[in-house]
């Protein structure tokens, strides 16, 4: 062999090692999540909200006076990603009561939130901050912030409680949430103070539009937003699935069923979890679409004077007493509780926890079992 031969397949040889190479590193990068993004396009947009006009003339001179301005409030603030290549349905996110966009983007430890692991795998993401909290803190209630003062929230240790990582200071043994000092001070700067009354009809009108814009869609809730997804399911015939993590609130957030067949409230030490009454037809609009609730771990069997675990005792009892009234009128609601299936240690913030993919992968799952992983043509 001559030495211009031997040379031509040197070179061969070592692209063919360097495209080996670069094939088994996008492999792994796969394999860990590591793969770049590529968007498509991405941005923010405000979606419905009220207008309130006030009276008078306006005058340049003195242009912070109200008369004969409006204000413009209570819709919902919307960040959207859509990958290049995107799936056929996308995923709106709404957080929890007190909670913003935020939890969906990234864990106290700053690990991928759901926000980047379900963009690497190629869906549509859209979270969004309910009206009056959050980038959406715009209100037209003049009577519920307050009367206008800003105080303190003195709340760290009722999360602590609340959302079921332990008893202050300590966590509860296999808990599945980062326990450095640091990850705790993120966590507890995550929420957000709301700008006037909560009030989760207003948030499902928000969501019902932000659906008119996206088309067919499956909403994932968390906690006392649970209820805005089924009242969402109401206003909207846009919803694919809802896929809800802890839903309840009691009063707050509460589940609801058809007149005639509501349940009793279940009393817990920290309040009733009460349900709330609709017409037996738009009931029925829940069994349109498949739903699935998750609950996490640490949550009492038996009434107890913790009033974090006994709360989401309650909340389980309700949503499964929820879900086998979809299922008697022919709809399709599983309740899921994570220690059941062998998944232990989660806290009332599975997306967030130290195996919160495992939390994804779930998910996904689901979506898979329900047709509704497809690519968009």
């Amino acid at each position: 062999m001559n030495r211009k031969s031997l040379s031509l397949n040197v070179v061969i040889c070592m692209m063919a090692i360097a495209a080996a190479t670069a094939c088994s590193g996008e492999r792994a990068a796969e394999a860990t999540g590591n793969l770049p993004i590529v968007l498509k396009e991405q941005g923010s947009f405000s979606v419905g909200g009220r207008v309130v006009e006030h009276g008078g003339r306006f005058d340049m001179a003195h242009c912070y006076d109200a008369n004969g301005q409006s204000a413009y409030g209570d819709h919902a603030c919307v960040y959207y990603q859509i990958p290049a290549k995107v799936r056929k349905y996308p995923l709106v996110f709404l957080h929890g009561g007190g909670m913003t966009k935020r939890c969906w983007s990234t864990t106290p430890d700053g690990r991928d939130g759901f926000q980047n692991i379900f963009l690497r795998r190629g869906y549509g993401v859209y979270l969004v901050d309910q009206p009056r909290i959050g980038e959406a803190g715009g209100t037209t209630d003049a009577d519920g912030n307050h009367k206008g003062r800003i105080v303190p929230a003195y709340n760290s240790r009722a999360k602590f409680t609340l959302f079921r990582l332990g008893e202050w200071p300590d966590f509860y043994t296999g808990v599945q949430f980062p326990k450095d000092s640091a990850s705790v001070d993120q966590f507890l700067r995550q929420g957000a103070m709301t700008i006037g009354a909560e009030n989760r009809d207003l948030t499902a009108d928000a969501m019902a539009a932000l659906l008119d814009k996206t088309g067919s869609a499956v909403l994932v809730t968390h906690s006392a937003n649970g209820t805005v997804g089924w009242r969402t399911a109401l206003r909207s015939d846009s919803l694919k699935a809802i896929v809800a993590y802890e839903p309840g609130g009691g009063r707050f957030g509460p589940f609801i069923f058809p007149k005639g067949e509501v349940p009793e409230a279940i009393p817990t030490y920290w309040g009733p979890i009460e349900p709330m009454e609709v017409e037996r037809e738009e009931f029925m609009k829940l069994t349109n679409f498949p739903i699935v609730i998750y609950y996490g771990d640490n949550i009492a069997t038996e009434p107890v004077t913790d009033a974090g675990r006994d709360q989401w005792r309650g909340e389980l009892q309700m949503a499964r007493l929820f879900a086998e009234t979809i299922n008697r009128y022919g709809g399709d609601c599983t309740v899921i509780h994570l220690p059941d299936i062998g998944i232990k240690g989660n806290t009332h913030f599975p997306f967030l926890d130290l195996n919160n993919v495992e939390i994804a992968d779930l998910l996904e799952k689901f979506l898979q079992e329900k047709g509704l992983t497809g690519f968009a043509n």
